[in-house]
């Protein structure tokens, strides 16, 4: 079981105008690169569009936004240039998981479990419940301390919901959401070296009916929409993109077209509060309707819920956590 990693200030990289090739990083480098970042993710982007990335910039200035990247939980003032690494970047993850993708082959090891086993098993666990919540008519909507009812053969609700996991890395967390009842499943991820181990696991632990593709989030190619979506560590790497606040921009732009209406976006960050992605959610509300020009402007996403049962810890007066995972709805 992987746990959290946590790193020293100092060792976040400095900005990098593009990816290096993979093979031009060494394990040291990666080795570096992990440690930068509180929690390992699965996820990043060196999508190179210059005019979505014109958009996405016109969009952060008209709306005058402060740039999601720049939230910190350790630093009153961020760094001008915002916080970046070389986990935001695809050659960093190609090259991860051809090493992964070797030592399957050679010893049959899995990989590492972003955020730790614990963390899955809570965000899959939770997830189910809150799926089976909304089949059943109860929506929690901003209600912080509902509790479910006991739910009995709940997994017959679970099989009509499309689940797409973004940035699915070994795709592990699909796997557990299978065992949990879910059964039509989609992982995507931009890294070839990803999708391969990721198939070749659930062929191993017998799941072949989970589909795996390579797919950009930020470029995506899919043209249908889902019922639940779910991003662990995704939004994470993005974000720590040397270009990461216009790609965070760019990257719900996305997610709104890939949830469908009446949809669950699941977000598990280590990177962000609650109280920040619920921010960063009303953002990009504001700035849809600012664009769409509707008669009657409506949010893309509402706040749902989040977990409440990570320990916690008090710095500064405030109470917080080392990871949150929150829900929206997409209306």
């Amino acid at each position: 079981m992987a746990g959290l990693r946590l790193g020293p200030d100092d060792s976040e990289l400095s900005q990098q105008s593009r990816a290096a090739p993979a093979d031009l990083i060494s394990d040291d480098d990666r080795s570096v690169a992990a440690d930068s970042w509180s929690i390992k993710s699965d996820y990043g982007s060196t999508l190179d569009d210059d005019q979505r990335h014109a958009d996405a910039a016109e969009a952060l200035s008209a709306a005058n936004l402060r740039a999601p990247s720049d939230y910190s939980s350790d630093k009153e003032e961020p760094d001008a240039e915002g916080v970046t690494s070389m986990l935001g970047l695809q050659s960093y993850w190609d090259a991860a998981y051809a090493d992964e993708l070797a030592n399957f082959h050679e010893h049959g090891h899995t990989g590492e479990v972003w955020f730790g086993a614990d963390v899955m098993e809570v965000v899959v666990s939770w997830t189910k419940n809150l799926c089976i919540d909304i089949s059943q008519g109860r929506m929690p909507n901003h209600v912080d301390n509902i509790k479910s009812d006991p739910v009995e053969q709940g997994d017959k609700y679970l099989s009509d919901w499309s689940v797409l996991d973004i940035g699915t890395g070994n795709g592990l967390l699909l796997q557990e959401l299978s065992k949990q009842g879910f059964s039509n499943l989609t992982g995507t991820d931009y890294s070839e070296g990803a999708i391969d181990l990721a198939r070749s696991l659930a062929g191993r632990d017998g799941l072949p009916n989970i589909h795996f593709l390579v797919d950009d989030v930020l470029d995506t190619k899919l043209e249908r929409q889902f019922q639940l979506v779910v991003d662990k560590g995704t939004l994470d790497a993005i974000g720590l993109h040397p270009d990461g606040s216009i790609k965070r921009v760019m990257y719900w732009d996305s997610v709104s077209r890939l949830v469908a209406p009446g949809g669950v976006l699941v977000i598990t960050s280590c990177n962000n509060t609650k109280d920040e992605l619920v921010q960063e959610v009303e953002s990009f509300n504001q700035r849809s309707m600012t664009q769409e020009h509707d008669e009657t402007p409506k949010d893309k996403f509402q706040y749902l819920s989040h977990v409440r049962s990570y320990p916690t810890f008090m710095f500064g007066g405030s109470v917080g956590s080392r990871v949150a995972t929150v829900a929206f709805l997409r209306n």
